[in-house]
């Protein structure tokens, strides 16, 4: 029988080390802890890195993808086409605009939306397209960016995933009009809670800004420094979407290591599907050319003609030998308020449902040790075997 004698392995373990600790104390030291000069280097540095013109700190992606939707004025009416197969907050952010997030299907083997159903999907009343590059691998944006500029369209990349990855050469958060990255705690960058947009616009720049921190007229975060003023303008209704100084302090640190903490996760990635290439029961994730994955995620598919048992039953079995494991995503269509609220329903989809049905995350992150790599590897190798059909 499966033990888990031994120590639990997490699904994800970031990777916080001595420059991340030195950081915040000397945040806690300064004696200025909000929104301030670590957030403004932290914007400075993160566009370079991405090479974006600008960069707006905000506390979680969720809040980045609605100051993008705001900016871009849609609302009442509006459509915005958005992938089923995606996290929660791509498709509410939506709603938060009143208007309706219009569901597309994965294409056929892939994650990723399907651009010719992204074509057919557009009316009248589209205004925006919300692409995910799910995992960390880019979607297909040639086709996307062509698809929005014929019809004047905007794209609103949801990069939460794909930090640091590259299309053709360019880095994600260089291509569309703006692009949304999350620095939650099981991303490559994280700050625990965070999110940072970038875009070439200065006009779309200055405008989320202003909507990120209560719609006060720019830098009104000054107005406790020796420079300030306690004067300030509200030049809109806004919301209070900023990052701290003391995420900002983790987030620089981070922003150090980040290409060598991709490449520690492409490291996990690479010897997974080596040491599990021989096993028919279970898919690999596929690489495509011109595309620089970020793996933040490792998603494998459970092979239903070669297993006996389901998806849902391998996780309790990984569980079982102390091994975290997750699922990414449940299709927005198949959850009560898409169907109540929307209309949706339950097979409109069919290559999200069953890309859902078989995929199972496996742990992956920095440190993660050759040893515990095995380990996973063993307890799926052991699963196969006394489980095949």
């Amino acid at each position: 029988m499966p033990s888990t004698a031994e120590v639990f392995l997490p699904f994800h373990r970031a990777l916080i080390e001595e420059e991340e600790k030195r950081a915040v104390l000397e945040v806690l030291d300064s004696g200025w802890l909000t929104t301030g000069p670590r957030v403004r280097q932290f914007e400075s540095e993160f566009a370079r890195f991405v090479e974006a013109a600008h960069a707006i700190a905000v506390n979680s992606c969720t809040a980045a993808l609605h100051l993008a939707l705001a900016a871009l004025k849609v609302g009442q009416g509006d459509e915005v086409i958005v992938p089923t197969m995606t996290f929660a907050a791509t498709g509410e952010v939506v709603l938060y605009m009143d208007a309706r997030p219009v569901l597309v299907d994965c294409v056929p083997g892939s994650f990723h939306l399907d651009p010719q159903q992204v074509e057919a999907a557009i009316t009248q009343r589209t205004k925006a397209i919300i692409p995910v590059h799910y995992a960390g691998l880019p979607c297909d944006m040639d086709s996307i960016l062509n698809i929005a500029r014929a019809r004047n369209l905007k794209v609103v990349e949801d990069a939460a995933h794909s930090l640091p990855a590259d299309y053709q050469g360019k880095k994600i958060g260089s291509l569309g009009d703006i692009t949304c990255f999350s620095f939650y705690a099981t991303k490559t960058l994280t700050t625990g809670e965070g999110g940072m947009i970038t875009t070439h616009d200065p006009a779309l720049a200055d405008h989320m800004r202003i909507l990120g921190l209560h719609g006060i007229s720019r830098d009104a975060w000054k107005r406790y420094t020796a420079k300030g003023t306690w004067k300030y303008e509200i030049l809109e209704a806004g919301y209070k979407y900023n990052l701290t100084d003391l995420q900002a302090a983790i987030g620089l640190a981070q922003l150090k290591k980040c290409d060598s903490m991709r490449n520690a996760r492409a490291r996990v990635a690479h010897t997974y599907s080596q040491l599990l290439a021989d096993q028919d029961v279970f898919e690999l994730p596929a690489l495509s050319p011109g595309k620089g994955h970020a793996w933040h995620l490792y998603v494998i598919q459970v092979n239903p003609r070669s297993l006996r048992i389901h998806r849902d039953q391998v996780i309790e079995e990984l569980r079982e030998r102390g091994i975290g494991s997750s699922v990414h995503f449940i299709p927005l269509h198949l959850h009560p308020l898409y169907q109540n609220r929307l209309g949706y329903r339950p097979g409109q989809f069919p290559e999200a449902e069953a890309r859902f049905d078989a995929a199972l995350s496996l742990p992956i992150y920095p440190d993660m040790t050759d040893a515990e790599i095995e380990r996973v590897v063993e307890a799926l190798r052991d699963i196969g075997r006394r489980f095949r059909s």
